[in-house]
């Protein structure tokens, strides 16, 4: 199941970018954050994969939902400029940004490859 963050919790449970210059994933499994809008067509078209690819990993990777309309210091803080747009974060890395619809498949290779999450 994919769950919503506010600023707070993303604060907690991904990066407290107000605490720490350099990143520091918070998480104990990686995550792919959905920055997204209610209105966004292509959003929306994304969505059901998102919650299918939760269901599949389950406990292996968590996946949150950004409104950037509600939570607009979180866009700015990581310069959302379209979306839908992906951040991808494993846990001993870099994150990693990709925007746009992305098909299953190209989700599942970013989960596999970048993630380093298996099924």
């Amino acid at each position: 199941m994919t769950e919503q963050l506010t600023k707070e919790t993303f604060l907690e449970k991904v990066f407290n970018y107000e605490k720490n210059k350099e990143w520091t994933f918070e998480g104990a499994v990686p995550v792919i954050i959905d920055f997204y809008a209610d209105w966004c067509n292509p959003c929306k078209m994304v969505a059901p994969v998102l919650e299918e690819l939760s269901e599949e990993y389950g406990d292996k990777l968590k996946i949150y939902k950004i409104d950037t309309e509600a939570e607009q210091e979180l866009a700015a803080a990581f310069a959302i400029r379209s979306i839908p747009s992906f951040l991808f974060i494993p846990l001993n890395e870099q994150p990693q940004m990709a925007t746009g619809v992305l098909p299953k498949q190209n989700f599942e290779e970013i989960i596999q490859q970048v993630l380093k999450v298996e099924k």
